[in-house]
């Protein structure tokens, strides 16, 4: 017996430290780990989310400012997230953001400035191969967010096709925190509310032909962009970004009279930017919903009001002019002081920065869009949400609607073909392209304030 507890002692002794030895790697730190020392207690194997390092016990402040009067404590975190924005790996991300707290700890510079912050964490981004462009990305995301530009990304698209995985990705990928969706949207407003819609998706109802289809998809697009006014208006008064997702985006109601506004550019001898395009439509939409409440249904598609009752334009129409009223007053950054009667003089405060709105249109061919639709309705049959439905039909609806989505191409709407084999590729895509999109946002922008002085 003696022998036999002997052995079971050493075999628990040895697992002991081999768990404080696996738990002790795990920070990633690089230290010597031969030495064994004697523990009086059993560790607990450690969850990954829960691994730290010895050096988030000590806190790092940086300095802001010339005077250096405010500071924050710096996180690895929040770097290791910055970085991902810049397209760097989150795994070497989180290194990176590591060894810059270690390099700062191990000299003991526990009080540091900004800019000295960022040119050793340059200096250790260009060393794992990470350099200019990288660096350059971090400025422009850091002039961003410091700037507080609203930018609003908007993923149109019909059902299936990846809108909710894209909009996820790209806000994990951008560290924007905000994705709202269009659907919850529709479903508060049909069972909170007296708007008029329908418990069946659009694209799975029955229509006279395809120009009834989209008179009701718009309508339907309308309504939920009354509901999505609170949100786009505090994203547009606070300069926070959103990512808003689903079928019910309409880009007429983003992308309203840029047509003109292209023409009048190419008249000028300018080429249409779509970004500049985009980032007016906040404001256009505002202008062009005030001005008069009959045409706010019509808009471009003068067709597409045929056959709706009265009574539903006229709900349609006093939906715009509402959004318009709430958010005219509050979007554009000014106040105006009302004149009094004894004649004093108006106010105006600085506006705020120009919007940046991105609208992406999701389109899948149409093999992969059946495939992945008859999995949808698979799915939601065995589960006893829906009936067995004739596949053809809703490949038929969503197709007519993915056209006329894909139909504001012309106007300097992004069309982006997604396919499951080519997923990763796509995202890396679109990654690009929003920071793109972003950094000729803030570039408009201060080219635009430094014309303002010059005029003055």
């Amino acid at each position: 017996m003696g022998e036999n507890e002997r052995t079971m002692n050493n075999i628990k002794g040895k697992g002991v430290a081999e768990r404080s030895r696996a738990n002790h790697n795990y920070s990633g730190e690089d230290e010597d780990d031969d030495k064994i020392t004697s523990f009086s207690f059993p560790s607990v194997k450690s969850s990954p989310r829960n691994a730290s390092s010895k050096y988030d016990f000590v806190k790092v402040r940086v300095w802001l400012g010339d005077n250096a009067d405010h500071y924050y404590v710096l996180s690895r975190f929040l770097l290791s997230r910055m970085l991902t924005v810049t397209k760097i790996p989150n795994h070497v991300a989180i290194k990176i953001a590591l060894e810059l707290k270690k390099l700062l700890i191990d000299n003991s510079l526990l009080d540091v400035s900004q800019s000295d912050l960022e040119v050793n964490l340059f200096k250790l981004m260009e060393r794992r191969g990470y350099g200019e462009e990288y660096i350059n990305r971090y400025k422009m995301m850091t002039r961003f967010h410091h700037q507080r530009v609203p930018l609003v990304i908007l993923v149109c698209g019909t059902a299936c096709v990846g809108k909710s995985t894209i909009a996820t990705q790209l806000a994990q990928r951008l560290n924007l925190p905000n994705v709202l969706q269009t659907d919850m949207v529709y479903e508060l407003l049909r069972t909170a509310t007296d708007a008029p819609l329908a418990s069946t998706p659009v694209w799975e109802r029955d229509f006279s032909s395809s120009e009834e289809l989209i008179t009701e998809f718009c309508r339907e697009c309308r309504i939920v962009r009354k509901g999505l006014n609170g949100d786009l208006k505090k994203a547009m008064k606070d300069g926070k970004p959103i990512i808003i997702e689903g079928i019910h985006l309409d880009p007429s109601i983003y992308l309203m009279d840029d047509e003109h506004k292209a023409t009048t550019s190419v008249a000028e001898g300018h080429q249409p930017n779509p970004l500049s395009v985009a980032s007016n439509s906040a404001v256009q939409v505002e202008n062009n919903c005030t001005s008069t409440s009959g045409s706010n249904v019509v808009n471009s598609q003068n067709h597409l009001v045929h056959g709706v009752p009265a009574d539903q334009v006229n709900k349609v129409s006093e939906s715009l002019e509402s959004i318009a009223l709430a958010t005219a007053s509050e979007n554009k950054g000014e106040t105006v002081k009302a004149a009094e009667v004894n004649g004093s003089t108006t106010r105006k405060e600085k506006p705020g920065p120009k919007p940046i709105i991105i609208p992406i249109v999701l389109k899948m061919a149409e093999f992969d869009h059946k495939a992945l639709l008859e999995e949808r309705i698979t799915t939601r049959t065995l589960n006893g949400k829906c009936v067995v439905q004739d596949t053809d039909k809703l490949i038929t609806n969503l197709k007519t609607i993915q056209n006329y989505l894909c139909s504001f191409e012309s106007q300097g709407l992004t069309v982006v073909n997604v396919a499951a084999t080519t997923f990763p590729q796509t995202l890396d895509w679109l990654h690009g392209y929003l920071l793109q999109c972003i950094e000729q946002g803030i570039s408009s922008e201060s080219n635009e304030k430094s014309r303002q002085p010059a005029e003055k």
